[in-house]
């Protein structure tokens, strides 16, 4: 039954999203707690694994809950389910994208598309930036503080940012990502 699950749920993410993985950022938390599967933690620690892992986020994203619910097969299933919509669709549009594109009607909502994308991927960001450095999971919490979130966000963003104004070039990703983990491991000793 949780093969199953694993599957339709990822596929109707899949099918639903625009915008990328960023753009199903919102969806999948959404699913993953009503379904009991992660919780707020748990998601934001896989949505950081996902990023600092190779290929594509959403991708990455289905099959660590995939794995984490159901192992090899669960993993195997919902990135399936993400990806397979993605595929029919692109082959479905590239048989009929220069037909599509004259009309005004489709330009139309492609275009009232990205706002909406946009506007999502700024409400998960500020979701994530106050539950990260706030701790800010409902209201009942919205008065706490982790100070040894700050503390990392802001050296880890000085030194991206004074590097690249004072070198003329920008800071390696994968250093910040190393940097982060390391000052991780140093104030919560995981």
């Amino acid at each position: 039954m949780i093969y199953l699950q694993l599957f339709l749920t990822f596929l109707k993410i899949g099918a639903v999203s625009f915008g990328g993985g960023y753009g199903m950022i919102s969806l999948m938390r959404e699913e993953c707690l009503a379904a009991g599967w992660l919780s707020d933690d748990e998601i934001l620690n896989f949505i950081a694994v996902s990023e600092s892992t190779p290929g594509p986020f959403a991708v990455n994203m289905a099959t660590f809950v995939g794995s984490s619910q159901a192992g090899v097969l669960g993993a195997l299933l919902a990135t399936l389910g993400i990806v397979l919509p993605s595929f029919i669709i692109i082959l479905l549009i590239a048989a009929v994208l220069k037909r599509m594109l004259k009309y005004k009607g489709v330009q139309a909502v492609l275009g009232a598309v990205r706002p909406a994308v946009v506007g999502m991927i700024l409400a998960t960001a500020v979701i994530m930036f106050l539950s990260i450095l706030f701790g800010i999971k409902n209201v009942n919490s919205a008065f706490t503080f982790d100070w040894r979130s700050l503390v990392i966000f802001l050296v880890v963003a000085f030194l991206g940012i004074g590097y690249s104004l004072w070198k003329k070039k920008t800071f390696s990703p994968i250093l910040l990502i190393i940097l982060s983990g390391a000052m991780g491991v140093l104030f919560w000793g995981v």
